[in-house]
């Protein structure tokens, strides 16, 4: 345990958070940028006074659930969490459950997009962010619950009629199998996070196709770099898809794009144009 790095560490992400990042009022006398001694530990469920022995390198080892509460309290990423722990001379734990926040740069780079069709993933296949082209080539997911917003729920668990299963996309199959390869190493980088394993349960338990690729221990994943979305308002929509990892938040953006000067390629031009509202002529 290197007490005085681990005291100086713990100052200074103290330092960098504001009362309004954690919901407490700012005050007016603050001597000092960031939360109070007393803040923090208080978010961190400890004593003010054994708060104030660690920053001041005269406390004992703190135990993992402390570190645990000091990594929430001030709000540490995965690296920062590990640096922790190496300096309080514990073996780094693992990271409590995937990630669900996107980073501002990447939303932004989703509306920088305009002919793309792009969204972005979790390790557990939800659908974290959106714009609004892809919106309106998959489904308007602002609509849906969070819960509802999960693809390997679609995939194995939704409407499994010709044409229904996930958007009735071309390469449905392929999807499914390496959905279910992708779970399966996301669970072993998670093992205790109970959201994981609630899926993992649920899609077992509701899906036979699911149980027997989880049953076949395959982690090989083999991604389809085409696939046609039968679109009923534009008719099919063929896409090439790439995936970029987003590695220290473990997501991924999806990317759907058209062949230059194909049919496909008008058809996302009217998408990204008409959004999500109903082109059905009968209906209006």
């Amino acid at each position: 345990m290197d007490r005085r790095e681990l005291g100086e560490f713990l100052r200074s992400r103290r330092a960098r958070i504001t009362p309004a990042d954690v919901g407490l009022p700012a005050g007016r006398r603050r001597r000092t940028p960031g939360l109070r001694r007393e803040e923090a530990a208080q978010l961190a469920f400890i004593s003010t006074e054994y708060y104030t022995r660690l920053e001041q390198a005269r406390a004992p080892r703190p135990s993992r659930e402390v570190l645990a509460g000091l990594a929430r309290a001030l709000r540490l990423d995965d690296a920062e969490r590990a640096h922790l722990h190496l300096l309080a001379g514990a073996s780094p734990s693992s990271p409590p459950g995937p990630c669900r926040e996107v980073r501002q740069s990447i939303l932004e780079l989703l509306n920088r997009l305009p002919g793309t069709a792009a969204h972005v993933v979790s390790a557990t296949y939800e659908v974290l962010a959106w714009n609004p082209l892809a919106a309106a080539l998959m489904e308007d997911f602002s609509a849906l619950p969070p819960r509802e917003r999960n693809l390997l729920r679609k995939v194995f668990l939704g409407p499994q009629g010709p044409g229904e299963r996930l958007y009735g996309v071309s390469d449905v199959d392929t999807f499914a199998r390496c959905s279910a390869q992708q779970l399966r190493a996301t669970a072993a980088r998670y093992p205790d996070d109970p959201e994981v394993r609630a899926l993992v349960a649920e899609l077992r338990a509701g899906s036979e196709e699911f149980a027997g690729l989880w049953d076949s221990h395959d982690v090989r994943t083999q991604r389809s770099l085409r696939k046609t979305f039968p679109h009923t308002g534009v008719g099919p929509v063929t896409v090439d898809c790439d995936v970029l990892d987003i590695t220290d938040r473990d997501q991924r953006v999806v990317l759907y794009t058209a062949p230059p000067g194909s049919r496909s390629e008008e058809a996302l031009r009217l998408l990204s144009v008409v959004g999500t509202q109903n082109m059905d002529v009968s209906e209006a």
